[in-house]
């Protein structure tokens, strides 16, 4: 393995930890907004979906922290290769991209629930006798 094999991974985790540093922000954002709308009328569906976006907070977190470590692996792959120590080198790259693909997994978890949350809503409106109320704000990433 030479030193540019584990630069090849440097746009795409930079891109993931954009991609869930938005996500964050967004759900954030969100969250926001609905404590403050239940803070001004109480409501248990509000309260429900806060709850809700706290798991996809913690989830996004959990990506973010292994995309991270995922990125330092990387880095310190490529030290150790420039400093011809193929070895280690290849160890910390392997450990890497297994960091890498929990993070996904984290993703595609994540992203599951956020799917799951908004079924729920839109069987909701699909149903007219429900009394599940739809909020918009919710249909976020």
């Amino acid at each position: 393995m030479n030193l540019t094999t584990p630069a090849l991974l440097f746009p795409a985790i930079s891109l993931l930890l954009l991609a869930y540093t938005n996500r964050f922000l967004v759900i954030a954002q969100l969250i926001r907004s609905l404590y403050k709308q239940n803070a001004d009328h109480p409501d248990r569906d509000l309260r429900e979906q806060i709850l809700h976006l706290k798991v996809r907070i913690i989830a996004i977190r959990r990506m973010q922290v292994l995309g991270i470590i995922a990125f330092i692996f990387c880095v310190l792959s490529m030290l150790l290769l420039f400093l011809q120590l193929p070895g280690p080198g290849t160890v910390l790259f392997a450990a890497s991209l297994v960091l890498l693909v929990a993070s996904l997994g984290f993703s595609l978890y994540e992203v599951q629930i956020s799917g799951q949350a908004l079924s729920l809503q839109l069987k909701g409106l699909e149903d007219p006798t429900s009394t599940t109320q739809s909020n918009p704000s919710t249909d976020s990433p």
